[in-house]
């Protein structure tokens, strides 16, 4: 009997087309941002400009971590009171989150001793981890973090779900992906995989052993409900995001990048992972929609990860990653109650490493959060290793 059962349910998409706005092709063979907010796709000459150009202002990273965002061994919620009944989130570095739902109906009522809390748990879901040194197809070459992971994947708990947003080597690791695969099937529990469209294939190639059945593909506003049997729960929605894919210069957003929403139906507390993505490019007169649209579809929600970092040069990048002052819009639209800042503090962009001080992110995010008066009401930032829970 498999320990892991999906359910298709009906698409949450509030404006079906028969042929989706972002679909290069019917059945498609690429994908695109169907809105003005992107504005236009940037060439080889702008990226190669802005890499190699006279406008770059590199800024080294400090030497201590004293200005840097600070590690810390994460025990992924254990030790905070009424663990077992929310919904918990802890940051892994860059966007890599493990998110844990609440324990089951039967289990919230009972006090646990040390040796039960290791034992007793919700749905585990992993979302674009990268414990890799590079976000790089080779270890020699590429950009390489500076702050470690939190913890060793030898140490991180066993996984129900992975859950990727899109194919960029910052966010879908092959070291993290073989070794969480392993580790279940060495345990004989089932493990699966969720990604947008176009990226089944790749879990089937690494080599490893995943099979067809173990990875979903989605689409835009596709949602499953998935049980882990003994254990929870959860509704899982496939939502738009306004980014790229591609693993190498020949196969550009041949794959779907997205964000993904997590509906956990024993605390009923909903979270948001935006992934990667734009809010506006510099260069639009107007914001891309989705955002609002999953603010509407879900009713907001209880708990969300934004990106806020990676964003240098804006007039290159704006239309693939968010500056701070536009994640705070996109936690206004998606009518978040707590959103915690993510993908900054970990590695540097292979662009905007040429030009963002590392420090600016966390900065930013914080002097316009406190500007609306959000700041650490609504709005938060997290060391790497820290566990947080939906308000």
């Amino acid at each position: 009997m498999k320990q892991i059962s999906l359910t298709p349910l009906a698409s949450r998409n509030p404006e079906p087309l028969k042929v989706p706005a972002h679909w290069v092709g019917s059945p498609p063979t690429s994908f695109k941002n169907p809105w003005s907010s992107f504005a236009k796709q940037h060439g080889l000459l702008d990226v190669f400009k802005a890499r190699f150009g006279s406008e770059r202002n590199f800024i080294a990273v400090p030497e201590t971590r004293d200005e840097l965002v600070k590690v810390r061994k994460p025990d992924f919620g254990r030790s905070l009171s009424g663990w077992q009944e929310g919904l918990k989130a802890t940051w892994l570095g860059h966007a890599g989150f493990l998110v844990e739902t609440a324990c089951s109906a039967s289990t919230t009522r009972h006090e646990f001793s040390a040796d039960e809390k290791t034992d007793v748990r919700g749905v585990r879901i992993l979302f674009d981890a990268v414990f890799s040194e590079r976000t790089s197809p080779v270890d020699f070459f590429g950009p390489k973090r500076y702050t470690p992971t939190p913890c060793t994947l030898d140490e991180l708990p066993d996984v129900d779900l992975v859950v990727l947003s899109h194919n960029h080597y910052d966010h879908l690791d092959i070291a993290t992906i073989t070794h969480v695969y392993k580790k279940a099937k060495a345990a004989g529990k089932d493990i699966h995989f969720f990604a947008p469209l176009g990226n089944k294939q790749w879990f089937i190639d690494t080599g490893m052993g995943i099979t067809a059945d173990e990875v979903t593909e989605c689409d835009w506003w596709d949602s499953q409900r998935i049980e882990i049997e003994g254990i929870g729960r959860v509704d899982l929605t496939c939502t738009p995001a306004q980014h790229t894919s591609g693993r190498t210069p020949f196969d550009a957003s041949r794959t779907l990048w997205c964000s993904w929403a997590v509906e956990d139906l024993q605390s009923q507390k909903k979270l948001f992972f935006a992934g990667d993505t734009a809010y506006k490019a510099t260069s639009a007169d107007t914001a891309c929609p989705a955002f609002k649209q999953i603010g509407e579809v879900f009713g907001g929600v209880d708990f969300a990860m934004v990106p806020i970092g990676l964003y240098s040069p804006e007039w290159l990048l704006s239309n693939v990653h968010c500056c701070p002052e536009d994640s705070l819009n996109i936690h206004k639209d998606i009518r978040s109650k707590k959103t915690v800042g993510m993908h900054y503090g970990t590695v540097r962009g292979g662009i905007s490493g040429q030009y963002e001080d590392v420090r600016e992110p966390p900065r930013r995010w914080q002097e316009c959060c406190a500007k609306e008066g959000r700041w650490q009401t609504e709005c938060y930032l997290c060391d790497v290793g820290e566990t947080l829970t939906a308000a």
